[in-house]
This record gives C-alpha cells, sequence and structure tokens, in this order.
C-alpha cells in the first residue's frame, strides 16, 4: 500500500512537473513573439521576419551580440541591394558576412535539404519569387554527414514549403533543415542575399 501511495505521489509530481516546463515554454514563445512583434531589433527595417523564424532562438541570438544584429540588419536595410552585384560583402570578420546571387530559380531535384552549425542563415530575395522548404533537424534522416569545411549536413525530411518574395526575410539556426531557391511557375529569374551570421551558443 505504501509504495503504491509513493508511485502515485512519483506520478502527480511528474506531471506537475512536465505542466510547469510546458507553461515556461509557452511564456517564452509568447514573449518571443510579442518582441518580434514589437520590431525594437531593426525598429527601420522594412522587410518583415518570415512567421516560420523561430522567435525564442531569434530572441536569444540577438540579445547575445545586439551590435552585430545591429550591423546584419543595417546591410539588409540598404536600399542598393537591387544594384549590388554578385559577390561576397564584409559585415563583420568572420562574424557576419554576406553574399548576392542572382540567376535562374533552381528545380525541386537540384536543392537539397541543408543545415548549419557555425553560421545561422538569414536568406532574403532582392527580386523574384522562389519556393523555400522548412523542417526540424529532429525530423530529418542525414544524407550526408556535417563537413566542417562546408559548415553543412545534407538530409532527406517532409517538410512544409513556403514562398519567400522581396517583402520577408527568413532565419534559419542549426535546428532548421532548409531547402532554398527553387521555382516557382512564371518567375524565371532570382536575385539573392543571403548573411551568415555566426552562432551563439
Amino acid at each position: 500500500m505504501k509504495t503504491l501511495k509513493i508511485a502515485a505521489l512519483l506520478l502527480l509530481f511528474s506531471a506537475a512537473t512536465a505542466a510547469n516546463a510546458q507553461t515556461d515554454s509557452a511564456t517564452k514563445v509568447k514573449a518571443a513573439n510579442k518582441w518580434v512583434k514589437s520590431h525594437e531589433w531593426a525598429k527601420d527595417l522594412k522587410i518583415k521576419p518570415d512567421p516560420s523564424i523561430n522567435s525564442v532562438e531569434f530572441m536569444k541570438q540577438y540579445e547575445s551580440d545586439k551590435a552585430l544584429w545591429s550591423k546584419v540588419f543595417a546591410f539588409l536595410n540598404d536600399n542598393k541591394l537591387a544594384t549590388m552585384a554578385p559577390g561576397k560583402y564584409p559585415i563583420d570578420g568572420d562574424n557576419a558576412y554576406a553574399m548576392v546571387s542572382a540567376g535562374p530559380p533552381k528545380k525541386l531535384e537540384e536543392v537539397k535539404w541543408e543545415s548549419h552549425k557555425k553560421y545561422i542563415d538569414l536568406h532574403y530575395v532582392i527580386s523574384g519569387k522562389v519556393k523555400i522548404g522548412v523542417a526540424p533537424v529532429s525530423k530529418a534522416t542525414v544524407t550526408e554527414p556535417y563537413s566542417e569545411t562546408r559548415d553543412a549536413a545534407n538530409y532527406n525530411v517532409d517538410g512544409k514549403f513556403l514562398t519567400a518574395t522581396p517583402k520577408e526575410f527568413f532565419l534559419f539556426f542549426p535546428q532548421d533543415a532548409h531547402r532554398p531557391d527553387i521555382k516557382v511557375d512564371g518567375a524565371d529569374s532570382l536575385k539573392k542575399l543571403v548573411i551568415k551570421i555566426k552562432y551563439k551558443e
């Protein structure tokens, strides 16, 4: 009888702990969503963050180095992006740099699911329209193990596909697999910005 009471108490304790953890998590998400919507992280930026962005991770990374993120958003807010030539552009040494590319979008089978460990990816379509796949790494099967040289791993995963336009930017953290630059019918050209931002543990 005593053993049953102890077991029942342990079950109640476990349930209460799980409920508290869920409440804490929901509170964090709510606070982070409110922070993203406040736009205090980049008041002058007209481009909106896509709703798919992990707001909790975004807030954590921003708070870890506000000066760096200010430089990133200043670059993103540059109205010369439309005329900027393809190439690599410095933002803050190895902590953040930008790459501008131009060319036709890709067929679905030409693009692999990928994720990165050292850098966060900020993707922004300067002109054009493409589909971009998003999925959690936790649900993905590794097809090519992580390479330090490429700072990338590749996967198979069932994800959702979102439309990327000049109205929004995307952020992909190490826990996010993504499959970018996929052709949309009627959109034959693409000019794209990717900003690599050092990930803080």
